[in-house]
């Protein structure tokens, strides 16, 4: 392994509570072992390397870095590239007519003299830097790659926990908190949590868990009305389980005749393939982004879900609110905080030394926290809903 004189930092896909903490760990950890390394960060993730856009890591940089693990979002921006999408990149303007991609790319990182990449997003952005790193060891350009796993949807095969992913969590069920304390603004009250998750229900149930160990912690005045029962999560939607609409409407409206409202948590991808095969069925276009993906926020599954419920319990009033913006750029908790640090000292290890791979706890071998082939890392690990913690809500709010 040649000497590590440059490495380069960028931040891609969707935002998550641990981007900007990310980059303070790898600064910081590299300004301990190693502070003569020059450090710079492209712009907007693979965009801002295709172009060769970044900003250099300054010495007031590596002495404020801790500022940085005190917001979320990412102070260097993300953006959502596939470098194998040649027709995607082309219409950006982002290379040209003819240019293979990934070798654009790697020509910059020799130009900017890189010698050790850091990226740090989902399983998109990983399996993209996994094209990347192949790429490079092919053709024999000597880089080293290093990624961190980044999503709140915590659904990296894998990972046993993505970064972010806590924090979104609990800042989902602090959001509930304000939005469920509408639930009497009107009789026969709906509504609607809708929480990210295109394919993993692991947040929403999470987010929901969170919630009512908050519930939990609260004293409640029954006689004015102040009634845990009102406040509490009636249903529990992931894309893993299967949802019977006519039998949870009888199931809901039996609690909203008991107790005057309903709230259900629901992860953005359940009931997915019905909404689209319904679009398909009127000739409406499905909208997708780059990497193929159904563009959820244009489908607004909270939206339909809340239309078929609203019929069925005969809701006078329906509220649909997500959660997803306001989790995933919030600051990292403490659990979070000890984790993301944990991953990126390994991270400097790992490309001082030359090891490539994804830094996560190897839960194919003993959750031990390595650096994993990208060879390895896959999107779409599906939420476990036979795990106790969430079989027992269930059967707590009357869902099992």
């Amino acid at each position: 392994m040649a000497e590590v004189k440059k490495v380069a930092l960028l931040t891609a896909g969707g935002f998550a509570p641990c981007l900007s903490t990310a980059i303070a760990g790898l600064i910081k950890r590299y300004t301990e072992v190693a502070p003569d390394i020059e450090i710079i960060a492209y712009r907007h993730g693979y965009q801002g390397l295709l172009k060769g856009d970044y900003l250099t890591v300054t010495d007031a940089v590596r002495q404020k870095a801790d500022l940085l693990t005190k917001f979320g979002g990412s102070p260097i921006g993300n953006s959502r590239v596939k470098l194998t999408n040649k027709d995607d990149l082309v219409k950006r303007g982002l290379v040209a007519e003819g240019d293979d991609p990934l070798k654009v790319a790697a020509d910059r990182l020799v130009a900017d003299g890189v010698d050790v990449l850091h990226t740090i997003g989902g399983d998109d952005t990983n399996t993209t830097a996994a094209d990347l790193a192949a790429y490079l060891a092919e053709n024999d350009y000597g880089l080293t790659v290093v990624g961190l796993p980044k999503t709140i949807d915590n659904d990296v095969v894998p990972i046993r926990q993505s970064l972010g992913a806590w924090t979104a969590a609990e800042q989902g069920s602090i959001f509930a908190r304000n939005i469920v304390g509408e639930h009497n603004s009107g009789s026969r009250m709906l509504i609607v949590h809708e929480v990210m998750g295109r394919n993993c229900g692991w947040l929403t149930a999470a987010t929901a868990a969170k919630y009512r160990e908050w519930l939990d912690e609260q004293e409640w005045l029954p006689e004015i009305g102040l009634s845990k029962e009102a406040w509490d999560v009636h249903a529990v939607y992931v894309p893993e389980a299967h949802i019977d609409l006519d039998a949870e409407a009888e199931r809901l409206n039996t609690i909203m005749d008991e107790v005057g409202n309903v709230t259900i948590f629901l992860s953005e991808g359940a009931g997915l393939d019905s909404i689209i095969a319904e679009l398909e069925r009127a000739g409406e276009e499905v909208p997708r982004d780059p990497f193929g993906h159904v563009k959820l926020d244009k489908i607004n599954p909270g939206a339909w879900f809340g239309k078929q419920f609203a019929a069925k319990l005969k809701a006078e009033k329906v509220m649909v609110q997500k959660s997803g913006y306001f989790s995933r750029s919030a600051a990292s908790n403490e659990a979070d905080l000890e984790l993301i640090f944990r991953c990126t000292d390994l991270a400097v290890e790992c490309a001082l030394a030359g090891r490539p791979g994804v830094i996560g706890q190897d839960e194919e071998n003993g959750d031990v926290l390595t650096n994993i082939a990208f060879d390895r890392i896959k999107g779409g690990k599906p939420f476990d809903v036979t795990l106790p913690w969430y079989t027992q809500m269930l059967e707590e709010i009357g869902q099992a």
